[in-house]
This record gives C-alpha cells, structure tokens and sequence, in this order.
C-alpha cells in the first residue's frame, strides 16, 4: 500500500477528471472528486502517517480551512476567466489542440511547472517574494492540506507564472481546467503525511518523500527541492538533494530564526508588511549536519 499509494492517488484521479472533462460533465463534479481526493488523503494520513505526531492538530485547522478555500476560489476564478482572456489574447495558434487530451494535459503540467518553479526559487532569493512565501514554511507539520496555505498574493505570482505562457499560445478552456484540478492533486500528494515509499520515482516526481527536504526550519538546507511536478527542474537548477540517511524529526520544519511567525490567518496575510523580531537562526541537529556534509 505504502509503495501503491503515490502512483495510484496522482494517476487515479488525474485519469478520473480526464474521463469527466472528455465525457463534458459539468465542472462541478471535479470539484466533488477533488473533494474525494482530500478525504483520502487524510484517512491514509490516519491509516499509515510518516509521522504520528504531525497528525496532532495545533490549533491551526481553522486557519488552513480558510487558507484552502481562499486559493481554491482563486484557482477556479482563474480558469473561469480564461475565455473572457482569449478575446483579448492574440490568437496564435501554437497550442497542439489536435492532441489526445491527455498528451495536452502533459504538456500544459510540465509548462506551468517549470514558470511555478521559477517564481518558487526566486522566492527564496528575493527578500519581498520571501515575505510573501514564507506564510507557506511557516507550518511545523506536514500534512496534505499545507500545499494550500499560501499568501494569496504569492499563490496569483505563481499562478501567472504558470499559465501566461500557456494562455499566450492558446490553451483550451477544458486543459486549463484540468491542469488546476492536477496542481491541486500534486500539492496533496507533495505535503502529505502517508508513509509513502516511492523508490526511484523519486526521480520523477516531486512527491511528499522529495518535497519534505525543502521544509527543514535550519537557514538555507531547505533551499532544495524547488520543483512542484518533475524533481528535473531542480537538477538543472543545481537544487535536488535526497538524504536517505536521514530520518526527518518530529520538529525539523518551520522557519527557523522565526520561531514566533503568525498562526491566525488575517495576521499571517499582514505579516509580510510587519516587522517580525529577529531571533537566531535555529542549529543544525549534528545527524543532519553529517548528512549534509556526506551528500556534498
């Protein structure tokens, strides 16, 4: 099951909203499957979790709830203006619409992650975008829902970095629903607490067993890791790290040197325009550092 769980959640449901979207159901009824999605993602949460002690609520459900709702309404809102856009946009006529649908899907994922990848490494370089991308590390557990528990500003710079390009040359109504609908899938898969095994897959797909690196609290070691879809992105990037050595401890994530960081929605939306206390950054656990130093 551990080693199922990953392949079959991505391409199940993936395969699921292509036979939907090809049938013409309305649109609704992706939004009840991605409801199904995260119900089974939080039962196999409970069934077999990575940690036991991440699926200890802090208090934070509320504040996620909303967090999910927000960004979900902005991706909806999103593929909802695109044929209001594609009067606007000059008609190019590059997209491959004679392609099976799935093929479009493909290559409409593999666009949009590269420009998402782009804006998220750029976030932990720039100072301003970092203000904004923070509210996403500030969680101190993992679990399926922190995919979405972004700053609404953050999520709309990824949004656009994602799918202008592909608007540019023409993408269909229908793909753009379907690439929001795998965005989302993905981001329950990368978060989530299931003990998944994914072995060389990890290669391929940037699931929960490669992200988890990119959400250590200790400075820059959590600047890996980058890619949303494909863990290629992060090779020519210089970024992809797997410590297989090292078992990730119940209080390895978070931002280190901000300890204090807002939990309540309305503040963590505040915080990049705050002044935050500055605190020292959190020390490396010596099984980490030896890790760190044995990878490079």
């Amino acid at each position: 099951m551990r080693t199922l769980y990953a392949p079959v959640f991505l391409f199940g449901f993936i395969s699921a909203a292509l036979w939907l979207v090809a049938s013409h159901a309305s649109p609704l009824w992706l939004l009840l499957l991605l409801a199904a999605a995260v119900g089974l993602s939080f039962t196999c949460e409970r069934l077999f979790p990575y940690k036991a002690a991440w699926n200890q609520p802090q208090g934070e459900g509320s504040r996620d709830l909303c967090h999910a709702l927000v960004n979900e309404c902005l991706n909806i809102g999103s593929v909802a203006t695109i044929p209001l856009l594609a009067g606007w946009l000059p008609m190019t006529g590059l997209w491959p619409a004679q392609w099976p649908l799935a093929l479009q899907l493909l290559l409409a994922i593999a666009v949009a992650d590269l420009g998402i990848t782009l804006v998220h490494y750029a976030s932990h370089r720039s100072p301003l975008l970092w203000r904004l991308h923070a509210v996403h590390h500030s969680v101190t557990r993992l679990y399926g829902f922190n995919g979405l528990m972004k700053h609404p500003l953050h999520q709309l710079l990824e949004a656009l970095a994602g799918t202008l390009p592909l608007l540019l040359v023409g993408l269909p109504w229908d793909v753009a629903l379907l690439l929001a609908f795998s965005v989302s899938i993905q981001l329950l898969l990368q978060h989530s607490n299931v003990d998944m095994r994914i072995g060389w897959l990890r290669h391929v797909f940037a699931w929960a067993p490669v992200h988890r690196l990119h959400h250590l609290k200790y400075g820059s070691a959590g600047d890996v890791n980058f890619a949303l879809f494909f863990p290629l992105w992060d090779r020519l990037l210089g970024t992809a790290l797997y410590l297989p050595g090292y078992a990730l401890a119940d209080d390895d994530m978070g931002i280190g040197d901000r300890p204090d960081y807002p939990q309540a929605y309305l503040a963590q939306l505040r915080e990049p325009w705050a002044e935050g206390d500055a605190h020292p950054p959190a020390v490396l656990p010596a099984a980490l550092r030896t890790a760190l130093g044995e990878r490079s």
